[in-house]
Formats: C-alpha cells, sequence, structure tokens
C-alpha cells in the first residue's frame, strides 16, 4: 500500500487483499504445514476502521459483509462507534462530555438514536441538556457529513482519553470491568 494512496482506497485494496489471503489459504491448507506468523490481522483491520469516516466505514462493512459476514462481525466487534456510547459508565460519558465542544454534541446528537440522546443527556447537568436541547431545535439544514463528522470528533476525543488511561471502553461483550 502507497503511503500517497487516499485512505479510502488503501482500505479497500487491503479489504480485498485480505479476501485474497484468505481464498489462497483455503485453497492450500492441505499443502502447507510450516509455521505461520499473524501479522497485522483482524485488531489491525478493526483499528483501521476506527480511523475512517463513516461513509467509509459502511462502505467496506457492504462490501466485506456481502462476502465475508462472519469477517465483518469480528472486525465489528473490536471497533468502537458513536453508538456504543451507551456501553460506557456514567463516569466515562460525564468525563468525555467535559472535553468535547457543545457545538459539536448538538450537531452529533441531532439524528442519534433516542438511547443515546438519553445516556449523554442523563450525564450532564440539567443546564446543559436545557442548552444543548435548544441548540439542537435551532439546526436547520445540517449536512448528514456535518452530522459524521461531529460524531467522529467525539469518538476520537473518547479514543484519546482512553489511550491516556482517563476511561475504559470494554471491547467486546466478554470483557467484564471492574470498579
Amino acid at each position: 500500500i502507497s503511503p500517497f494512496m487516499p485512505l479510502k482506497e488503501s482500505l479497500q485494496w487491503y479489504i480485498m487483499a485480505f479476501m485474497v489471503e484468505d481464498s489462497l489459504e483455503a485453497r492450500f491448507t492441505n499443502i502447507t504445514s510450516a509455521d505461520q506468523v499473524e501479522v497485522g490481522g483482524v485488531p489491525y483491520v478493526a483499528e483501521i476502521m476506527n480511523r475512517v469516516d463513516r461513509s467509509t466505514e459502511k462502505y467496506i462493512f457492504d462490501e466485506l459483509g456481502g462476502r465475508n459476514a462472519a469477517l465483518a462481525d469480528e472486525i465489528h466487534k473490536l471497533m468502537f462507534t458513536f453508538e456504543d456510547i451507551v456501553n460506557l459508565d456514567s463516569m466515562a460519558i460525564q468525563r468525555f462530555i467535559r472535553e468535547v465542544d457543545t457545538k459539536d454534541l448538538a450537531v452529533a446528537l441531532k439524528s442519534a438514536n433516542e438511547e443515546v440522546k438519553r445516556v449523554i443527556f442523563q450525564n450532564m447537568s440539567s443546564r446543559m441538556r436545557e442548552n444543548i436541547e435548544q441548540d439542537i431545535q435551532f439546526l436547520h439544514n445540517i449536512r448528514m457529513r456535518d452530522v459524521e463528522e461531529a460524531q467522529q470528533k467525539i469518538v476520537g476525543v473518547i479514543r484519546q482519553l482512553e489511550e491516556a488511561g482517563e476511561i475504559v471502553i470494554a471491547k467486546g461483550e466478554e470483557e467484564e470491568i471492574l470498579a
């Protein structure tokens, strides 16, 4: 993959290479018995997917899901998306709310599902909630691209807080977090 290739094309190339690898592996399973070392793999793809815009993510998952639904599910389980905010504990939600721009939060919540809105609103002061609800009411003619961009900014803040060790994101259903 060339460092000058656009990210969407790079990911498409990587996914296609991954599928070719699966196909070749299936054909040559009986022939080879050498030690295999996994480089990258599903966690690497999930990390890349965490950094792409929502439309690219949707495109890749639609394509991959049609070819290998199990692989698409495995990658998706390792990712953190805006909708996964509902799985964060209250302290983590309150922590990221302090870090994000309220305008981004209002734009991101404009098309968010009711559960995400509820979880976020119940973790902020009533005054802040009223201000953001009012901002949402006055947002008209907003492009979906802007909503997705605001959601990605918030997810980026959450990932930065996790990398700094300030919050914990449970990855997968089996991971248990002790308070």
